[in-house]
């Protein structure tokens, strides 16, 4: 089975690393990126993505408004997301999940979390899905 591509949308470079690392550990490949503006970009390009992980606060674009414009657009509408943050606000909470948003997780996130997460919204095969 080919690799699930996952687009990490997050401007601090060590937590995306953590992310992709871990992810990478499963049924997953990672396209890494620092602002809203190249997440969107980044989706244009791929067809083939099948999970977004958005930082709620990014230069430029943040998360949220990544997020709109996910669900705006018919051809990425229906793409599981998850949005990450370092605010645990109940406000960003609540407009990430009014937006679409299927997850909404607080840094710093439990990378086995947000690995289980990803394999049940990325739609992975439980067989793939083992943690290594």
């Amino acid at each position: 089975m080919a690799p699930l591509h996952v687009l990490v949308a997050e401007d601090e470079p060590h937590i995306a690393r953590l992310i992709a690392l871990k992810l990478e550990t499963g049924p997953f490949r990672v396209t890494r990126v620092g602002d809203g503006a190249a997440a969107l970009d980044a989706l244009a390009a791929s067809s083939d993505i099948a999970l977004a992980i958005l930082d709620l606060m990014m230069p430029g674009l943040g998360g949220l408004e990544v997020l709109a414009s996910i669900r705006r657009d018919p051809r990425t509408r229906s793409l599981p997301c998850i949005v990450l943050t370092a605010t645990g606000h109940e406000a960003a909470r609540r407009q990430a999940l009014d937006l679409g948003a299927n997850e909404f997780l607080t840094k710093p996130f439990s990378p086995k979390k947000l690995f289980a997460t990803a394999v049940a919204l990325a739609g992975a095969p439980m067989d793939a899905a083992l943690e290594r």
